[in-house]
């Protein structure tokens, strides 16, 4: 029930995001167009614990911030390899392991890596996640766990 709850709540929010217009009329209209939705997403089975992880919304307070700063960071160090002369780059493949349980923590460990400029997630098989880096350094900071324990610690929180 928490999980129609909340879809209700986030379209009728986004709905009133993007109409602008708060007559009671279109209030209406709106509030009866997200129960219908979710309604029938529910009778389609698209409403569920891993299609809308309301329980991560604390985790994930701490868990975006973190990533932002980690994708600043990393985009600076490609900027500054780009405009380097020599452009210094060491492309390299490395395999990760994940310590996720979830598929839902295995995806959001991908989907980090590939946000962070300067590497990509190719594969995720059988506990590992096969990664492309444009150096060596973030290669070798992505094998240093810190990102794979921030993603447990987050998915940790249900």
């Amino acid at each position: 029930m928490i999980y129609t709850i909340s879809a209700v709540v986030v379209l009728y929010g986004f709905w009133l995001l993007l109409s602008g217009f708060f007559t009671l009329p279109l209030l209406a209209a709106g509030l009866i167009s997200a129960v219908a939705v979710v309604l029938l997403t529910r009778r389609m089975g698209v409403i569920d614990r891993e299609g809308q992880p309301v329980d991560l919304g604390w985790a994930a307070a701490t868990y975006w911030p973190w990533l932002m700063w980690e994708i600043v960071k990393a985009a600076w160090d490609v900027a500054k390899i780009i405009v380097h002369p020599r452009l210094p780059i060491s492309p390299t493949m490395i395999r990760v392991k994940t310590s996720q349980r979830t598929s839902v923590g295995i995806v959001t460990y991908a989907n980090s890596i590939t946000l962070t400029p300067g590497t990509i997630s190719v594969e995720a098989d059988d506990g590992e996640i096969l990664v492309h880096a444009l150096t060596r350094a973030a290669a070798d900071g992505l094998a240093a766990g810190d990102m794979d324990r921030r993603v447990s610690r987050f998915e940790g929180a249900r």
